[in-house]
């Protein structure tokens, strides 16, 4: 499937868009003062040891401890397979391991109160969890994943052809170290010895580096940081399906250039460095998605309807007839807007990041007949989700119950906060969205509009934020344009309300 990756790159944050079929399908957000952490590398300390959850804290430096689960400690090779896929960094790229690991010493038994140990974040602080860890380093490359603490070589499930499976298999056990293990990425196919061997000589060096400081260091401290997120999507997105990457940055521009021509120089020629007026998702009309990303409600194109309700524990999505009345008979409009819902569903959780328990409510079908054409094209659908996901079968309620790996926030919980106005019952975009959406207003309103004075009127605590954190993004506009943003904050004003006004 052709697709595109749109790069939007600011001061302040940094927005990739995966397109395919000339719609967004991926949506990464990272915020210079709100990096993500999966992937990092600490020297630890044990603060607690709960025997009866057979899991403990680490202090690794962070505002909450971070949680460790006694598998995580022992030998659980299950554990690098789900650290890694092929589309993104954090789920399984998976291998043909048919080896077990169990358990078998209590936590209590492995790790004490004030032991310092070198942990790596597999999942980022969601909600009121601290951040999932595990003391099995993994070392992702474009090629394979360096494992150094497990004597294991997987190959990624979707290497179907069985002679280059045991091609890739024998160049990585010719080529590695006794005691540590690989797992070869999709990338890896067809791809030479030289390839193999240099992407994995790389990966082994970073991890002497890694042991050499941590050597030196005291916990709880940062030992490795891991790529930003554009050169992590570059790294685990870009294929041969990618044929095409746009970014309004010339400075990343070059770090994606000179990746390509690394790894993918037949490539190179479809990197292009975006430099209109007009702002680059404005151009692709990527904003609208993003803000009907963020809806409860979302239409279908027969007048059907989708509730999407996102809760601490679960996410509820239901499912409507609406304005869809349909042709023949009460049986068929309710299918076919079921099997229309089931398109949208596997879009939006795709989109939105949604994981963890999903529970569907399809509208009832009376035939059984029915409700496996809906169960068979949910599957289908969800085929193309990079995140793993178990879905059990349509009960008699017409409900599905299914889970889908999470291991970041939703774009929803990341872009939005409880709203102050009906005390947490609903959301409304942050203080920090919403500067965002100001800045972008702004390099409309500039570049439209003659002038060279500027008067921003905004909620008082957006106000506050632009004087403060946000500051540099205003000024960094004032240089660029050449005209003074007067900021006014208005006590009456909706957190989400602001007003461009320029003289």
């Amino acid at each position: 499937m052709a697709s595109e990756l749109v790069i939007n790159v600011t001061a302040h944050e940094t927005r990739i868009a995966l397109i395919e079929k000339s719609t967004i399908a991926e949506l990464y957000i990272e915020r210079t003062r709100e990096k993500g952490i999966v992937g990092n590398i600490y020297k630890g300390r044990v603060v607690r040891v709960l025997p009866g959850m057979q899991a403990a804290f680490v202090d690794i430096g962070l505002e909450k401890a971070a949680f460790l689960y006694v598998a995580d400690v022992f030998d659980a090779i299950e554990e690098f397979e789900n650290l890694m896929d092929d589309g993104k960094k954090e789920h399984p790229d998976g291998d043909d391991s048919d080896q077990e690991f169990k358990v078998l010493h209590p936590i209590e038994d492995l790790l004490q109160e004030g032991q310092e140990l070198l942990v790596q974040v597999s999942k980022e602080p969601i909600g009121t969890k601290g951040a999932r860890i595990t003391s099995h380093i993994s070392l992702p490359g474009r090629h394979v994943v360096y494992m150094p603490t497990v004597d294991h070589v997987g190959i990624s499930r979707r290497i179907e052809d069985e002679e280059e499976r045991e091609r890739l298999r024998e160049i990585v056990d010719r080529v590695r170290k006794p005691g540590c293990g690989f797992i070869v990425r999709t990338a890896s196919e067809g791809k030479s010895e030289d390839d193999l061997r240099a992407d994995m000589q790389y990966l082994a060096k970073i991890w002497a580096e890694i042991v050499k400081k941590k050597e030196k260091a005291s916990a709880p401290c940062l030992i490795h940081a891991d790529l930003d997120v554009v050169q992590k999507v570059v790294r685990d997105i870009v294929t041969d399906d990618v044929n095409r990457i746009v970014v309004d940055s010339r400075h990343d521009h070059d770090r994606i250039v000179q990746f390509i021509s690394t790894f993918m120089p037949k490539m190179k020629s479809s990197v292009d460095l975006y430099d209109d007026e007009e702002p680059i998702f404005d151009q692709y009309g990527l904003e609208v998605e993003i803000s009907r990303a963020l809806g409860r409600k979302v239409w279908l194109k027969s007048g059907g309807y989708i509730i999407i309700e996102q809760t601490e524990a679960l996410t509820a999505i239901d499912v409507n007839t609406g304005r869809f009345v349909g042709k023949h008979n009460l049986e068929d409009t309710i299918l076919k807007t079921n099997l229309e819902a089931v398109k949208e569903i596997a879009y939006q959780l795709r989109l939105r990041n949604i994981g963890g328990i999903i529970i569907i409510d399809f509208i009832d079908m009376e035939k059984e007949v029915n409700r496996e054409k809906v169960y068979a094209a949910l599957e289908e659908a969800l085929k193309g989700d990079k995140s793993k996901t178990n879905i059990l079968k349509i009960s008699e309620l017409g409900l599905v119950e299914m889970t889908r790996k999470r291991v970041r926030e939703s774009i929803g919980r990341m872009m939005c906060e409880p709203c102050p106005y009906c005390e947490g019952r609903g959301y409304v975009k942050s203080k920090t969205t919403v500067c965002h959406e100001i800045f972008r207003e702004l390099r409309r309103e500039m570049l439209d509009i003659r002038g060279t004075k500027v008067l921003l009127t905004v909620h008082p605590q957006v106000a506050d934020l632009l004087y403060d954190e946000e500051r540099r993004g205003l000024e960094e506009l004032e240089r660029k344009f050449k005209k003074r943003v007067t900021v006014r904050a208005k006590p009456g004003f909706h957190q989400e309300q602001f007003e461009v006004v320029i003289s």
